[in-house]
């Protein structure tokens, strides 16, 4: 198992919360809820698989939820490239999310090759 005392201390979890936080606040009052609830759900599965996975125990159990984790991250990135087509966050909002979530799909990536 990695090392760590608590999912909260894997800096991917801390980095995926503050991609939740960011994602909720520039689309709470989106009028698209299809659209809003979709890029909220995948953001939040990036937080919950890395702590459901954390809590599993086991590494090969952690490492599924973590792949899991990293397409959640993916569809964040492909939700982003349609709100930014339909003018729902602006080239710069859509950058900083996207640098987020690349940066945390990367961090996944190699916890992943540490715990296979």
């Amino acid at each position: 198992m990695a090392k760590f005392e608590t999912f909260e201390d894997i800096v991917a979890w801390q980095k995926s919360r503050i991609l939740v936080t960011d994602i909720y606040q520039v689309f709470r009052s989106s009028k698209d809820y299809s659209f809003r609830d979709q890029i909220q759900r995948a953001a939040v599965s990036i937080m919950n698989n890395i702590a459901e996975g954390y809590e599993r125990k086991g590494n090969k159990e952690f490492a599924k939820f973590l792949y899991i984790a990293k397409g959640s991250c993916a569809e964040v990135r492909s939700m982003l490239y349609l709100a930014l087509d339909l003018r729902y966050i602006n080239r710069e909002e859509f950058n900083n999310f996207s640098e987020q979530s690349l940066v945390i799909s990367k961090m996944l990536s190699s916890l992943i090759k540490t715990l296979c």
